[in-house]
């Protein structure tokens, strides 16, 4: 098959004429474990691991090989070494869960995400913002589905909140148990186009991704009665071709989403605020008592919900937590580098 079958464009086209020189062949990762990589590659799947070289020089986890990427290769002795990872034109990175401050890569080369929330006690306008400005910082566009309209009683309702905050991106109600809405939704679906399922456990992600396979390929689990609290149907991500053409990457369901850098998705989501903002009497207002603050004037009008400034804070707040700890990380760094080097120099001091 061709390359251009599983997303490869004049993008990757561009960057791999020096690969491509020194006789290394390409394939997109549809899924990866322990170490060991399944690739999308013209003559077929292949399996295949990273070369001692490319892994030890490799200083972040987020520089290894993700599902999504496309990676160069050489076959040795009938197996695939991969030598490289070509650039990504899109990522989507949260903080790895807990106190470590580092960088969790969740999908790559991702043309739309598909931001999955139930209309059952899931539904969160707050956490919708989150996983916004989390897309729009990757570089894919973001779609919101509202899934599981059935077990809703006014679906309009629920739209209209959700449309207010998700300037940009367009929101669709579904039911991926009865069919409701999924003509409308493949339409954004392109051959070849990638798109990504993200959101919490027992949305419907996967009992979404069996509908559009046009059969269940693969199982789910019933949420738990009371608090709609699902099972981690999907362990692994994993790349898989629909009968379409397109590409949808399956996700396990994200019990934490931690921002990892949002600038520029929380100016997109918020755009409002960012407006608001301009009109203010001072540049560095932070909307909290200055005076003739405008983003404050905007609550106290009702043209602005006092939820979304406070979620807007809250966002702003953890980016800034987060640059300092990045910060103190890599100050960490580069002491323990030159602790390294130091040590080297004096051992070959002693032997000389």
């Amino acid at each position: 098959m061709l390359l251009s079958t599983f997303g490869w464009t004049a993008f990757f086209e561009q960057r791999s004429t020096a690969l491509r020189e020194q006789g290394l062949e390409f394939g997109r990762v549809s899924w990866l474990s322990r170490g060991v990589y399944n690739l999308y590659t013209e003559r077929d799947q292949r399996l295949a691991r990273l070369s001692g070289r490319f892994y030890h020089h490799a200083t972040l986890a987020s520089e290894l090989p993700a599902v999504g990427d496309w990676v160069a290769f050489r076959e040795r002795h009938n197996a695939c070494i991969i030598q490289a990872v070509l650039p990504r034109h899109s990522k989507f990175s949260r903080k790895v869960p807990g106190l470590t401050t580092e960088e969790q890569l969740l999908a790559a080369n991702v043309d739309k995400a598909f931001l999955v929330t139930a209309l059952d006690n899931d539904y969160n306008l707050r956490r919708i913002e989150r996983y916004l400005a989390i897309a729009w910082e990757s570089g894919a566009q973001p779609i919101v589905i509202l899934n599981k309209a059935d077990l809703c009683a006014d679906v309009a309702t629920r739209v209209a909140e959700a449309q207010r905050v998700t300037i940009g991106a367009p929101v669709y109600s579904i039911s991926s148990l009865t069919g409701e809405g999924l003509l409308q939704l493949e339409r954004e679906i392109a051959p070849a186009q990638t798109v990504a399922m993200l959101g919490s456990s027992g949305v419907g992600k996967t009992t979404l991704i069996n509908r559009l396979l046009g059969k269940d390929a693969f199982a789910t689990h019933p949420v738990r009665v009371g608090d709609d609290r699902g099972h981690h149907t999907t362990t692994a991500r994993s790349l898989i071709l629909l009968p379409s053409g397109a590409l949808v990457m399956d996700t396990p369901g994200l019990r934490e989403l931690q921002i990892w850098e949002s600038d520029e998705g929380l100016e997109r989501t918020f755009d409002e605020i960012e407006t608001f903002a301009a009109q203010c009497a001072f540049s560095d207002c932070a909307h909290v008592t200055e005076p003739r603050c405008a983003v404050r004037a905007a609550v106290e009008q009702g043209r602005l919900s006092a939820a979304r400034l406070e979620n807007f804070r809250k966002l702003q707040r953890e980016l800034s937590y987060l640059e300092r700890r990045q910060d103190v990380s890599a100050q960490l760094a580069a002491k323990r580098r030159w602790r390294s080097i130091n040590k080297a120099m004096r051992n070959f001091d002693k032997r000389g």
